[in-house]
């Protein structure tokens, strides 16, 4: 799909100089121009403040601020413009535990270096095409970390958006709805019913 992005602005924190470099680049050719760029989180941060970009693209591993303590302040610090904004993690690590981690702190996406122009661009794109809810609860304020939608949830419902509890069957021991559990005994009792007639 063709964007116009010649006015989104992008904020990329690496401390790898070549890194900014090969991103801007990449991003250029998407069709962004508008780039700023820093070499921490600490850095990255007041930058953030002042330029406040659309999309923020950040690297983990850096000091004096790595890329999570960049997340949370962004999130969460009161001097944030915009803790709504869309941020890619970039990062080496792509064990289950860093990324959920890096889903709690309130990253959006999650990018596994080294990584193509194509996989960069279709976390953009996801971004852009399926945005999500924001909540705030218990400490974390982020993107919502649910991403498939199920109806078989049989827990309390505790966001607004969640269909009302009557919506969904109550369910027995086994996992059965009554009305299955119903079914199921009608066709059990006909298939034995037929058995005995045989």
């Amino acid at each position: 799909m063709a964007y116009q992005l010649k006015t989104v602005k992008i904020l990329i924190i690496d401390d790898v100089i070549p890194m900014q470099t090969l991103l801007r680049s990449i991003l250029n050719t998407f069709g962004f121009q508008s780039i700023e760029t820093a070499n921490n989180g600490q850095d990255g941060f007041e930058k953030f403040c002042r330029y406040n970009p659309d999309l923020v693209l950040t690297d983990w591993m850096m000091e004096p601020l790595n890329g999570i303590e960049l997340v949370e302040r962004i999130r969460k610090d009161p001097l944030s413009p915009n803790r709504f904004v869309p941020i890619i993690l970039m990062t080496g690590f792509s064990s289950r535990l860093r990324v959920e981690y890096a889903r709690d702190v309130g990253v959006t996406e999650f990018l596994v270096k080294p990584f193509t122009a194509r996989e960069l661009y279709a976390r953009i794109e996801h971004v852009i095409e399926k945005p999500r809810q924001f909540v705030g609860a218990n400490g974390f304020f982020g993107p919502d970390r649910r991403r498939r939608k199920t109806n078989d949830y049989d827990g309390p419902s505790k966001r607004a958006t969640d269909a009302p509890k009557e919506s969904f069957p109550k369910k027995n021991a086994d996992g059965q709805s009554k009305k299955d559990a119903k079914l199921l005994k009608s066709i059990t009792k006909n298939i034995k019913e037929g058995q005995t007639k045989q």
